[in-house]
């Protein structure tokens, strides 16, 4: 039977800074656990666009994306969570009252609000969009706005308890640190998208193993009896079957090793 291994972006197959390295013992582990038949997905936070050509090249399987709202296998689309237009412009409008910076994610682009402050977190991601290649013009007043998940950015001025009391009736708050949050559908998360695709392909919950290195990978780390934290993670320890060595000393050959999947 084969096995499935789920794998976080940043921090995890790629280091978290400006040079996003991937180490070329990662790519001769995920070539070689493939070529003896396990799959590999991507497990990620980011919406599908933002999978970039770099990841790809590696040969996954599949990506589940957004948190669970997204998922492909194949090249085929298997799963899509949609929120309603209506929905989407009654949180930009909420977002403006609490005061907030926000990102909306949709699975094809980012939307921004001028009316919200500007951060130094938005300033430094819009510029790593724009050397990325990606997008920065859509706004929330687009015609075609719309999104699947969404972060933000607070400041000394935000209405955290209206934030909290509002979004919390429908979205899973996820804080990221340093005033950051991102905002995921109720009902959705890493460890959905695991269920999901785990259902679809046949593929028994034994035989699935999860690698990550932050709090944002902890629902999909709780959802596979074989969850593993990339070394340096020390938030992660505590809730993990193993604990393998950094990204850039053979973190996943030697996490795939440990499992016999190479």
């Amino acid at each position: 039977m084969k096995s499935i291994v789920f794998f976080d972006i940043d921090g995890t197959i790629a280091t978290e800074d400006e040079r996003a390295f991937i180490p070329q013992s990662t790519r001769d582990a995920i070539k070689r656990t493939r070529e003896l038949g396990n799959l590999t997905f991507i497990n990620s936070g980011r919406t599908a666009f933002n999978i970039s050509p770099r990841i790809k090249e590696l040969g996954f399987d599949g990506y589940i994306c957004g948190c669970g709202t997204y998922i492909e296998y194949n090249n085929e689309l298997m799963f899509r969570s949609i929120i309603e237009k209506d929905e989407c412009l009654r949180i930009a409008q909420l977002m403006r009252k609490c005061n907030v910076t926000p990102v909306y994610e949709h699975t094809d682009g980012y939307f921004f609000d001028d009316k919200a402050p500007m951060t130094d977190g938005l300033r430094y991601f819009m510029e790593v969009f724009v050397d990325s290649g990606i997008d920065v013009s859509r706004r929330v007043e687009d015609d075609e706005f719309i999104f699947d998940k969404f972060v933000i950015w607070t400041n000394e001025n935000s209405d955290m308890e209206l934030f909290n009391r509002e979004i919390g009736k429908n979205y899973t708050i996820i804080d990221r640190g340093n005033g950051f949050y991102e905002n995921v559908p109720l009902g959705y998360s890493k460890a959905t998208g695991i269920a999901k695709i785990l259902d679809i392909l046949g593929i028994p919950l034994e035989n699935a193993y999860a690698i990550g290195d932050s709090m944002n990978d902890l629902s999909m780390l709780k959802a596979v009896p074989n969850s593993i934290a990339m070394g340096g993670a020390e938030v992660l320890y505590p809730y993990v079957s193993y604990i393998t060595t950094p990204i850039e000393n053979d973190g996943i050959y030697n996490a795939l090793k440990h499992f016999d999947l190479i």
